[in-house]
């Protein structure tokens, strides 16, 4: 198999004893059918949470304990280049199998959910739910049905200092998806912004998500003199950033939330 940096990944195989770095790939393995074969997971994998709750952690996303993982003795490791940390991957890659996901499309994502459905041996319910999720995204017509709606959207992902999701990344491509202007969409990545960059913006929504940085109603009456014409929301992050099976839920969501705005 090759991963979705163009790595190769050598399996002797079905992989029995799995080690998930990312909670949204955590997510897709449980709910691809797998069990007793996920045998390590970040301390930040929290869905399904009973599950999760019980399963052995290896650190954190960019902070791996690598005894523990050693412990583990996993045959397949399954990462993301954004969400883990170069260094670290290198070490692993050099001592196990490592599958690398790389997402920041929709596509990207169907992609991500039927490779990891091959690599463990689940294609038919991997393939059967990329395909529940791209109905579900075809089915999105949010632009036709909010046109009378403002759609400059701030995303904000953190505070002290702000920090907005730009393009190339997975909520832009949501955000887009969902018929939203992306306010710092000229801006790459997640780049920092100013207040004042943020007033010259003139976004017409700000958006205040649940994750990685979690605000809360207190933080929209700070954005508020900062962009005092906004209508500044509260919004559930992970339908916009996680890229698992997660997405079978995140048009509906997105449809809902056109409707409040």
């Amino acid at each position: 198999m090759i991963d979705q940096l163009g790595h190769p990944v050598h399996l002797s195989g079905l992989p029995r004893r799995l080690v998930s770095l990312v909670p949204s790939q955590t997510e897709l393995l449980f709910d691809l059918g797998l069990d007793e074969e996920i045998v390590g997971i970040t301390k930040f994998c929290v869905h399904p949470g009973g599950k999760c709750r019980t399963r052995p952690k290896i650190g954190g996303t960019k902070n791996f304990h690598f005894n523990a993982i050693e412990a583990l003795r996993p045959d397949l490791i399954i990462g993301n280049k954004e969400e883990n940390y170069r260094e670290g991957i290198d070490w692993l890659r050099s001592r196990y199998p490592v599958w690398m996901s790389d997402v920041a499309t929709l596509d990207d994502a169907l992609r991500m959910i039927r490779s990891v459905g091959e690599l463990v041996g689940k294609s038919p319910a991997a393939h059967a739910l990329a395909s529940e999720i791209q109905v579900s995204f075809q089915a999105l017509s949010i632009p036709a049905r909010r046109t009378s709606l403002p759609g400059r959207v701030a995303y904000l992902i953190w505070r002290q200092p702000w920090m907005a999701a730009g393009s190339g990344t997975f909520i832009g491509a949501m955000l887009a998806s969902s018929g939203f202007e992306n306010a710092f969409g000229h801006l790459v990545r997640y780049p920092v912004i100013s207040p004042a960059q943020l007033r010259e913006a003139t976004p017409d929504l700000v958006f205040l998500p649940s994750e990685p940085y979690p605000f809360r109603e207190k933080h929209r009456s700070e954005l508020r003199e900062i962009c005092p014409e906004a209508k500044i929301t509260l919004v559930d992050g992970e339908p916009f950033s996680w890229y698992g099976s997660r997405l079978r839920h995140a048009a509906g969501y997105f449809r809902e939330l056109a409707d409040r705005l």
